[in-house]
């Protein structure tokens, strides 16, 4: 359940960049030749889905930071490629494509690629799965269990925490060991 809510969010905020792209590349391609201006959207919007994913996609808790952001990058990169390798294979089957086969193509291999994506990124950029993480997930919850009182499912009432301190351990005195193993 957890990877579909991430899936609709990767969706949501991939998507709804990428619409927000589509309208800022011609309006910036009216003061900028068109290629510069899709690769500043581009460049743009890959930093921005990075954080979007970072923190609601995924949720991180914290900024992407420089090393996400490379790996996501590199993600979005293989993912334009894997879009222009199905449109170049289409028109060097049938030369002169109709527009709905273009789109068909087009939007089938960008679907899959963004598939493709979420798992690189899920398990990959965006995973919570390292010691460190996985450590301060598990201290975390300890803390709060021991924080948290538990209630009894008949009274309703709290279970008070009992705390049991440790004796301290003394040594013994010298001539007192010695006269204890001595034999009598």
């Amino acid at each position: 359940m957890k990877s579909l809510t991430s899936f609709a969010r990767f969706v949501v905020f991939g998507g709804g960049t990428g619409v927000l792209s589509s309208l800022a590349v011609p309006l910036l391609a009216a003061l900028m030749p068109w290629t510069l201006s899709n690769a500043l959207i581009t460049i743009a919007s890959t930093v921005l889905c990075t954080e979007l994913h970072a923190r609601y996609t995924f949720r991180t808790g914290r900024r992407a930071g420089l090393r996400r952001h490379w790996q996501s990058a590199g993600s979005a990169a293989a993912a334009y490629a894997a879009t222009s390798v199905a449109v170049f294979a289409l028109h060097a089957i049938q030369p002169t494509p109709g527009m709905l086969t273009e789109q068909l193509v087009y939007l089938s291999a960008s679907g899959l690629a963004g598939i493709a994506r979420f798992v690189i990124l899920r398990l990959f950029v965006f995973a919570t799965g390292t010691d460190r993480e996985t450590t301060k997930t598990a201290n975390t919850a300890t803390n709060t269990a021991t924080k948290t009182a538990a209630k009894t499912a008949d009274t309703n009432e709290p279970i008070k925490a009992t705390t049991f301190t440790r004796p301290r351990r003394t040594p013994a005195p010298a001539a007192g060991l010695t006269a204890a193993l001595s034999p009598s």
